[in-house]
């Protein structure tokens, strides 16, 4: 019987009764030490309170200190000077104040209300090219270059400090003059092709230095048509500076001022292409005040091409676009013109 109720108690715990057969049944202990150790397996111990063992009465005035002080609301006075002990005196400036937007002083419209266009012209399919004079007018690259920004005039210098680091001061010299020739031959090479409205002449295509940009804007050139202008020289009348323009054409049937450019990494957007929409903005002002063009112009182009090849850029400017473009013109413009 004894037995019996024994194993009951060991039923509950699977592992008692691996211990159970390592123990051989004639021992006559048998017995008493299974139920010492069943009865060890069942002991509970008692819980102590820790905040019994706590001494209150050393604890008293600490506990009624924090639950009975009291102390006024803090004021600005006693904010600046808990900031002053842990921070140091506060830094005596102003908040910085948000730029204002600047409006340009003279506001002569990008498009000329006055300017009378003939119904009819027997010479439209004649592309303009008239020779630049030298006069005491500003050119609108120099005016760009005399108005450039700090901080893009610390890039200029960082990346020609660069090169020259590279490739000598000679060698550098010799980079931006084949940069120039390059520029110069796929200009003439892209006017031979719309005055001819062929390909670009086979000495051309095969030239090492401007093929791969002749292949780079074959995509471009499908959508141009009625070139009224080719290396052109306007002038504005009114603000007084004149410039030369690359191309003045129809682009997927809107009359743009076409702006070729030359690059040997990529520029997807329009602001990779840093004063060059303001450069565009400059020429469509100056072609609609400028009395040897019948037409006005509202649209601008600019088209990057690559060395290796790859499909050129396309940044097409819209009427707003050139609008705000040419607002920023003025004020650049007017920097000049104070600065000199």
């Amino acid at each position: 019987l004894v037995r019996m109720k024994f194993l009951q108690l060991l039923s509950r715990r699977p592992g008692n009764l691996e211990m159970l057969f390592q123990i051989p049944f004639c021992q006559k202990q048998f017995p008493y030490m299974c139920l010492a150790t069943s009865t060890c397996l069942y002991s509970k111990k008692k819980k102590v309170n820790s905040y019994e063992q706590v001494d209150q009465e050393k604890y008293k005035n600490l506990v009624y200190s924090v639950t009975s002080y009291k102390t006024s609301a803090q004021t600005p006075e006693t904010i600046l000077e808990e900031d002053n002990l842990l921070y140091g005196p506060p830094d005596k400036h102003r908040p910085p104040v948000e730029a204002e937007i600047k409006t340009p002083k003279n506001r002569v419209p990008l498009i000329n209300p006055n300017k009378k266009i003939p119904l009819l012209n027997s010479d439209s399919n004649l592309p303009l090219k008239i020779s630049l004079q030298k006069t005491k007018m500003p050119s609108v690259t120099r005016i760009l270059q005399q108005t450039i920004s700090p901080q893009q005039a610390f890039y200029l210098e960082r990346w020609k400090q660069k090169m020259i680091l590279e490739l000598g001061k000679d060698g550098f010299a010799e980079y931006t003059k084949n940069l120039f020739l390059q520029g110069e031959l796929f200009h003439a090479a892209l006017e031979s092709i719309f005055l001819s409205e062929e390909m670009a002449t086979k000495e051309q295509r095969e030239d090492v230095a401007i093929s791969g940009y002749l292949s780079s804007v074959q995509h471009v050139l499908k959508d141009i048509s009625e070139v009224k202008a080719l290396e052109s020289a306007v002038q504005h009348e009114t603000l007084q500076y004149l410039g030369l323009v690359d191309c003045v054409a129809k682009y997927r049937g809107q009359l743009c001022v076409i702006d070729w450019k030359t690059s040997e990494k990529p520029k997807p957007f329009l602001k990779n292409t840093f004063d060059n929409p303001l450069q565009v903005a400059a020429y469509i002002g100056a072609i609609n005040h400028d009395a040897n063009y019948d037409f006005q112009v509202s649209c601008g182009l600019i088209v990057v091409a690559y060395k290796n090849g790859s499909p050129a850029h396309p940044h097409f400017m819209d009427p707003d676009l050139c609008l705000q473009y040419w607002n920023k013109w003025l004020l650049r413009l007017e920097e000049y013109m104070d600065r000199n």
